[in-house]
């Protein structure tokens, strides 16, 4: 399994912590079935952060006329929204949200040029919560594809997660399903797409990042 280099840092000390709780509990406790638990929970502990940061291996649909999903998770939100940050205008918005359990992984829906990328200080809200785009800490991108599409995506943080990566640059060109960044430990991410656009998912449907077609230009 893969893991990504996000997650480095955190395996790190989660190691060490769960590795001097497990050795405190066998020196107070000695080999009793206290020390075996709280054992037991260190280690599966560590294991989920581990998993966490994983990278799984993904069959990418690479297309100009489609957008992909870029990310796991659920389709919470698909409506027409004024979008105001950017794009200063009525598009489609799909929003994704992730849970804990989902691979937290961001990727490019769309390949083209970066016209726009701005980290924005904010709250930490759970991220399913419609006005979450709007109010947490986020992060904008744009991309105008080679048909001229302007595609604005935001990843947002939630209530768990405090810490949005995000590795696109404006000016710089975006590879479709190449990675944008990561977040840590819950949260959502939002598409905004030109009007027009053939909507191909529904609220509720779990989507795969790279893998799942959200649209069609």
């Amino acid at each position: 399994m893969k893991i990504h280099k996000e997650g480095y840092n955190i395996i790190s000390i989660a190691f060490i912590i769960f590795a001097s709780l497990i050795l405190a509990s066998n020196l107070l406790l000695g080999c009793t079935l206290g020390s075996q638990i709280i054992t037991g929970i260190c280690a599966v502990l560590f294991l989920w952060v581990v998993w966490f940061f994983r990278v799984p291996k993904r069959v990418c649909v690479v297309d100009k006329d489609l957008v992909v999903a870029p990310c796991d998770g659920k389709v919470v939100i698909v409506k027409e929204v004024e979008e105001n940050e950017y794009l200063k205008t009525k598009c489609i918005q799909v929003s994704v949200f992730m849970s804990v359990f989902n691979v937290h992984v961001n990727y490019y829906p769309v390949g083209g040029k970066i016209l726009y990328s701005k980290h924005h200080q904010g709250a930490y809200i759970v991220a399913s919560y419609p006005k979450a785009s709007e109010l947490n800490e986020r992060t904008s991108i744009v991309v105008e594809t080679e048909g001229g599409k302007k595609v604005l995506f935001r990843q947002i943080a939630g209530y768990i997660a405090r810490r949005i990566v995000c590795y696109a640059n404006a000016g710089d060109k975006a590879d479709q399903c190449s990675q944008v960044g990561f977040i840590k430990f819950g949260s959502r991410m939002d598409l905004f797409l030109p009007l027009g656009t053939e909507v191909c998912v529904k609220k509720g449907d779990n989507v795969k990042a790279c893998e799942t077609i959200v649209a069609k230009f």
